[in-house]
């Protein structure tokens, strides 16, 4: 078959918006339900994308690139069209960021058939007929003057729908902003472009030190032990400890916890919120450049003379741990506790040892759990936790019951209750040589089937608080000079990932110039700091 370089970019623009952009327009129908006052200004959404589209694939129809970008475009817009429809995702550039640091184990859980069928239907056998389809191209002053009158074209198209609809317009862009990040590629194009141009800066910014005048203070005699818990995708309204009706926390209801209910993440993804509550920065001045380029809360612990340990049995460190002991638990080759999935249990197996080695620093160990996981949350916690029945077993989870899908991710929570009462057996077995405490934050929440929302990843401005508002606590050992019930009777004002940097150097008593007490949670309630 023999196509005019005209008609193949309208075919192709034409199949593009048909097909790839359900999440589109339902996002469209949610903001602007059809009717007869509506459909004039949905009509012109439809040929506003048709025509930036059209724009878009003029521009980059050159002879000798043209087919291998159509069959790029095709294949990514297949797989981006499947995580929007299926799990009502945005594709910005904190989720490409996600995307490309997700290793094996996490990719093969958002496998499926479903996603096969988007692959096939939508990638592939578009991307052969592409392949195969002869081309005749316009000769290159013909194709410059083509390409400009493409472009005045859609200037004068997209003028006149919006001096037609311009109320309806000055509306969408002032109400309905989030719809735009659903325009499939074109929002993924840009987020793209977004990730590169971060990745560019992130090799040309020189690295800030704030450490230099990090510290234990004169006359400190007492070793801290900290453990860190950072918790993957726990919701604090799961959370027993927080008033939900079911008892998912019944190991840590017996401790002596300081529980934190009103907790916001910095973030929705693990890419940014990991690395957020470990830096300097807030989240409204947050930038992962500067945060990469600038040491962290581990690198001043480390400069102080704190023995620093990260244990991780998720992706990774999220560039956290650069500058510190990494061990990494994913596999059974570190983790002998897998059965096949590699367990956060696992994470605590041998740390005594290392506990013993260290013989005159104070110890902050940092445990990253896999937690809650999703969107396979069957797969999370060992068989013997599954106390919620019936179980969604299927990363498919628009399959599932509400029910079913709650089960499985209460089940998370009480395997990850049941963690955190190991990690204070183990603190309580040190509790005679150590000022002991465990500090356990999610990174982010998670969106279980509310208005249609599941897993995590909205932009923060649109972003449910199922999301953004997750699970907290501190606990504290026998010797740890700490007034716990005083402090209790404070924990319910909000607190966020703000305030983590300053908490953990008040935790680990470190004096340096950039710590904030008023950022610290703990620093009212500390005796003799």
């Amino acid at each position: 078959m023999q196509l005019t370089q005209f008609k193949l970019v309208c075919l192709s623009s034409l199949f593009l918006v048909t097909f790839y952009n359900q999440s589109f327009f339902k996002a469209v129908l949610n903001g602007y339900p059809l009717s007869w006052q509506t459909i004039g200004f949905i009509s012109s959404l439809t040929i506003a994308l048709f025509c930036f589209i059209f724009l878009l694939l003029t521009l980059l129809s050159s002879k000798y690139t043209f087919k291998g970008v159509i069959i790029a475009l095709l294949i990514i817009s297949s797989l981006t069209s499947y995580f929007m429809d299926s799990y009502h995702l945005v594709i910005d550039d904190n989720m490409i960021q996600n995307m490309v640091e997700t290793n094996l184990n996490e990719s093969l859980d958002l496998f499926s058939l479903k996603m096969v069928a988007y692959l096939l239907f939508l990638g592939i056998l578009p991307a052969i007929f592409i392949f195969k389809v002869t081309v005749d191209y316009h000769p290159l002053k013909v194709d410059l003057l083509y390409k400009l009158k493409v472009l005045l074209t859609v200037i004068i198209i997209s003028t006149l729908m919006f001096f037609s609809f311009s109320k309806a317009y000055l509306s969408f862009v002032r109400e309905h902003k989030p719809i735009r990040y659903y325009t499939n590629p074109l929002y993924t194009i840009y987020s793209s472009i977004q990730y590169i141009n971060r990745l560019t800066k992130e090799n040309t910014t020189p690295f800030k030190k704030i450490s230099h005048n990090a510290h234990t203070p004169v006359g400190d005699s007492d070793r801290e032990l900290i453990i860190l818990v950072v918790g993957e995708t726990a919701r604090a309204d799961r959370f027993s400890l927080n008033g939900y009706a079911r008892e998912t926390n019944p190991l840590l209801k017996k401790e002596n916890i300081v529980n934190l209910p009103n907790m916001s993440s910095c973030g929705t993804s693990t890419a940014t919120s990991v690395p957020c509550l470990f830096s300097l920065m807030e989240r409204e001045n947050y930038d992962a450049n500067t945060a990469r380029s600038t040491e962290n809360v581990l690198d001043i612990l480390q400069q102080a003379g704190v023995n620093v340990l990260w244990r991780d049995n998720n992706s990774d460190s999220k560039g956290v741990a650069l500058r510190v002991p990494f061990e990494d638990y994913k596999t059974s080759t570190t983790n002998s506790i897998c059965d096949p999935e590699c367990r956060d249990e696992g994470m605590l197996v041998g740390l005594q040892a290392h506990i013993n080695k260290v013989t005159e620093k104070d110890i902050l160990i940092v445990l990253h759990q896999m937690g809650s996981h999703g969107p396979a949350y069957y797969k999370r916690y060992p068989k013997e936790f599954e106390k919620f029945k019936p179980v969604c077993e299927t990363n498919q989870l628009e399959q599932c019951s509400t029910e079913a899908i709650n089960n499985a991710y209460d089940n998370t929570i009480l395997y990850t209750d049941y963690f955190l009462s190991k990690v204070i057996a183990l603190l309580k077995q040190n509790s005679a040589k150590f000022e002991t405490a465990m500090f356990y934050v999610s990174d982010h929440g998670e969106s279980l089937g509310e208005k249609g929302l599941y897993l995590h990843g909205l932009p923060y401005f649109m972003a449910p608080k199922e999301q953004t508002h997750v699970a907290a606590m501190l606990w504290f050992g026998e010797n740890y000079k700490m007034d716990v019930t005083q402090l209790k009777k404070e924990v319910s004002q909000a607190y966020s990932h703000d305030h983590i940097f300053h908490t953990l150097l008040g935790l680990m008593e470190t004096k340096v110039s950039v710590y904030n007490q008023q950022l610290d949670i703990i620093g009212n309630y500390q005796h003799d700091y």
